[in-house]
């Protein structure tokens, strides 16, 4: 993608103006993409298109033409026999959950309180759907086979999201994973992966995104994280289930009536990021020993998970949130070193966190180079002649 001349912060208002500007004209970026304007993405688009589709390609109308394309990309990267186009991921979960409970008659959902369907989605699927969730454990990690036995009652679906974001990004290993399914089926309930970062899953127990897949009995996978498409989602299943789930998305609002600039982008990022998950897998571990070394001395500091399981992974610091905000921020404008996305609060004051994303503008980095900028960021926040205290930083920057 060629890149505009670096934007001057100085026509921006608030933090997240300040932050893309300062991101654009940074000299290397440890976690996560570099911005973009429209203009860029618009031009990455018209590139897509080149590359993936024919001259006389017409825009969709109600999922036909270029949808109907990637779907049958999904369906056979995925190991299934059809797939479904969504805008959003939270839509998709709801549908396919609903399909599965009224098959096998029970409202119940088996999963975890960190789920992405429990803290992100307001709670959607028992809003609109009346679901109820029920948890074999809130420890964070997935439920293991044995606390899945252990429900005291029945239930008809479980989801299973992998990896877990909130708790790290983690996962199981793969007999772990496959004895968990094993006893959903074994108590007669469907199995459900909410999958955002599934290709990702992938990568980290070195198999094609279709086996981790094909462990439960439908799938919903993101275009835009990793593999940083515009937008939207999929969802993998039999034939009878994505059939219903169209009805659904229907009902729910998500036929639109030209969807071909998400859909064009998800083809795109499948060819272009999809092989490059192993090396971001890789280059994480590469962030994390840099990170750990400048962190060694620093009291309550933490890597999460140690080593990191997939492209992701936290970071904790024993610092108030609005200090590292200020902090990331300032490092960008003194040497160029853009690190860290949004920092977050935890239960206990004065300790924050922070996500980790390693992506193509960090495979620069070697793990020297990391713990030398981690200690420049250190020392902005309590080194010799700080500029950055409580009171010289706003209560809330992002």
């Amino acid at each position: 993608m060629t890149q505009e001349p670096n934007v001057s912060p100085a026509p921006y208002q608030g933090v997240d103006d300040r932050r893309f500007a300062l991101w654009r004209g940074s000299s290397r970026i440890l976690s996560g993409p570099r911005p973009a304007t429209l203009h860029e993405r618009l031009a990455e688009l018209g590139a897509d298109a080149r590359a993936c589709v024919g001259p006389a390609e017409r825009p969709d109308s109600y999922g036909d033409g270029l949808v109907a394309t990637l779907e049958q990309r999904v369906a056979d990267l995925l190991g299934y026999p059809a797939a479904v186009f969504f805008p959003t991921g939270t839509m998709a979960q709801q549908v396919a959950l609903r399909c599965w409970a009224a098959r096998r008659g029970s409202p119940v959902v088996a999963g975890h309180p960190l789920a992405h369907l429990e803290t992100h989605e307001r709670r959607a699927f028992n809003r609109l759907t009346g679901l109820q969730s029920i948890w074999p454990t809130t420890a964070p990690r997935h439920p293991t086979a044995a606390e899945l036995r252990a429900l005291d009652e029945p239930y008809g679906v479980l989801l299973v999201e992998l990896p877990l974001r909130a708790a790290g990004f983690v996962l199981p290993d793969w007999a772990e994973l496959v004895a968990l399914v094993a006893q959903a089926r074994a108590a007669g309930a469907a199995v459900h992966l909410d999958g955002a970062r599934l290709w990702e899953a992938a990568a980290y127990y070195g198999r094609p995104p279709a086996e981790p897949a094909r462990l439960g009995d439908s799938v919903y996978v993101s275009f835009y994280k990793a593999l940083g498409a515009i937008s939207g989602a999929a969802l993998a299943g039999p034939a009878d289930l994505v059939a219903e789930a169209r009805a659904w998305r229907h009902r729910y609002g998500g036929q639109l009536y030209q969807q071909w600039p998400a859909a064009l982008s998800a083809l795109g990022a499948l060819v272009r990021e999809l092989p490059r998950l192993p090396q971001y897998l890789t280059q994480a571990q590469v962030l994390a020993e840099g990170l750990r070394r400048a962190t060694a001395a620093v009291p309550g500091a933490r890597i999460h998970p140690d080593p990191p399981q997939t492209h992701q992974f936290q970071l904790w610091l024993p610092y108030p949130r609005e200090l590292l905000a200020e902090a990331t921020l300032r490092q960008v404008e003194r040497s160029g070193e853009a690190l860290f996305g949004t920092w977050w609060e935890s239960g206990i004051p004065g300790l924050s966190m922070t996500e980790i994303s390693a992506l193509a503008p960090s495979l620069s980095w070697t793990a020297d180079q990391v713990a030398q900028a981690m200690g420049r960021f250190l020392e902005l926040l309590d080194g010799p002649g700080s500029a950055i205290s409580a009171k010289a930083v706003a209560p809330t920057l992002y």
